[in-house]
């Protein structure tokens, strides 16, 4: 049950037939301390975590502890970086079963050469190219997907402009 299901319940139950005098300052102020309550919030989690989490949520408790017993034999991920080198991996993906998570949101790039030719993905989808075209619209990408795209040295060179953007 969370806040706002125990201030309705108690709304429902607030009526008493009688004279009780002060009743009504008494109820007041127990719902303006449930007000008060911190509402748990969703936890934020990268995407492999998501991913991971949506895989092995069914029975969760016994994939963490597989996870673990079977460290040495996982391969090299994402989510193993993460579990890791996070000091609370396990409250984590618990919390993401009591609270819901949120997948945050990664940094996006405009990647522009010093000659101001756009990094552009063609009509199709498939391909990312510099374009001739200096007006053409720029590509907004994550470094993930532009290190997937074989773009990853944009990062890295002299030659290109970078511009995080939302």
């Amino acid at each position: 049950m969370n806040k706002q299901e125990l201030i309705k319940k108690l709304e429902e139950r607030r009526t008493i037939t009688g004279n009780f005098q002060g009743y009504v300052v008494w109820w007041k102020d127990v719902k303006e301390i449930f007000e008060q309550l911190d509402e748990p919030q969703p936890v934020i989690v990268p995407q492999c975590v998501a991913d991971w989490y949506e895989a092995n949520k069914d029975n969760l408790d016994y994939n963490i502890w597989e996870y673990i017993y079977e460290w040495d034999n996982q391969k090299k991920s994402e989510f193993k970086s993460w579990f890791s080198c996070s000091r609370e991996a396990f409250k984590t993906l618990v919390n993401m079963n009591q609270f819901g998570y949120e997948v945050e949101e990664e940094k996006r790039y405009l990647v522009t050469l010093k000659n101001r030719q756009p990094l552009v993905k063609s009509q199709s989808g498939s391909t990312l190219y510099f374009s001739q075209d200096i007006t053409a619209r720029n590509y907004k990408g994550t470094q993930k997907e532009l290190e997937e795209a074989d773009f990853g040295w944009v990062f890295d060179c002299e030659g290109i402009d970078i511009e995080e953007v939302e």
